[in-house]
């Protein structure tokens, strides 16, 4: 499968965004009114990730700074060097890269703009479909059907 099968999956209404001067607070109220793990901190809109902030990224920080870190603006707590895909990316090169550098949401770009944004999650889950086709194929042939 390919990443723009898995966006075309998602059953969900686009990327969540914030700009860059926002603070903690704000950006961790959405994550947990939204159920989500990162926001992409992009002062355009979203066509342009500046960055992305991950609930591990103010966990960490918290850790080392306190609760007085929610205070913070999430340009100063965000993930400014962002490893992106492309929609013609597989599956198996995703959960690499993901897995490589210990991180969970990728931002899909095509053409310099940001087209959607996959996780970990959708990822395997992804893969585990490709799986269970692979294993249903390999039945049939050895049934004969």
């Amino acid at each position: 499968m390919i990443v723009s099968q898995i966006l075309k999956s998602k059953s969900t209404g686009g990327v969540f965004t914030l700009t860059s001067h926002a603070n903690v607070a704000e950006a961790a109220g959405i994550m947990s009114d939204k159920c989500i793990g990162a926001l992409i901190i992009s002062d355009d809109g979203g066509a342009t990730p500046a960055g992305i902030l991950s609930e591990r990224d103010i966990v960490r920080e918290l850790g080392k700074h306190g609760p007085s870190c929610m205070s913070s603006i999430v340009s100063d707590m965000m993930t400014k060097k962002l490893v992106t895909c492309g929609l013609s990316d597989a599956t198996d090169s995703v959960l690499a890269k993901m897995t490589e550098g210990r991180f969970r949401h990728m931002p899909v770009m095509e053409c310099g703009e940001m087209v959607g944004l996959i996780s970990i999650g959708d990822a395997v889950k992804a893969r585990l479909l490709e799986l269970a086709a692979e294993r249903d194929a390999l039945t049939d042939m050895v049934m004969g059907h």
